[in-house]
């Protein structure tokens, strides 16, 4: 059973859980597999909009999908929840990511 189809189980009993969400995410990108990367890091982003984490790993999806716009409007989002949060490293790591954009 690989990590992927550990976490899908998981998930499956523990769905409101946004970590499992969010490792779903990153394997799916892992394997360049990057619509379901999405759909996963927008799940993990609905149980928790907190979770700063994923909103890189999500903006980086949407790059890979040609989705310019939507990154950096995530980026932005997750900026300013990084920043809430105190989280300066990762609002750094984003607003780099972002100054690559605009």
């Amino acid at each position: 059973m690989t990590r992927l189809d550990q976490l899908q189980k998981l998930a499956a009993v523990q769905p409101d859980d946004p970590l499992i969400h969010y490792g779903i995410g990153l394997e799916y990108a892992n394997q360049e597999r990057w619509a379901e990367a999405l759909a996963a890091l927008e799940q993990t982003l609905k149980i928790d909009p907190q979770y700063v984490a994923a909103f890189f790993q999500k903006a980086r999806a949407e790059l890979k999908l040609n989705r310019r716009a939507d990154a950096v409007a995530t980026l932005t989002a997750g900026v300013s929840q990084a920043e809430q949060r105190g989280d300066r490293h990762s609002a750094d790591e984003m607003r780099k990511m972002l100054e690559t954009l605009t």
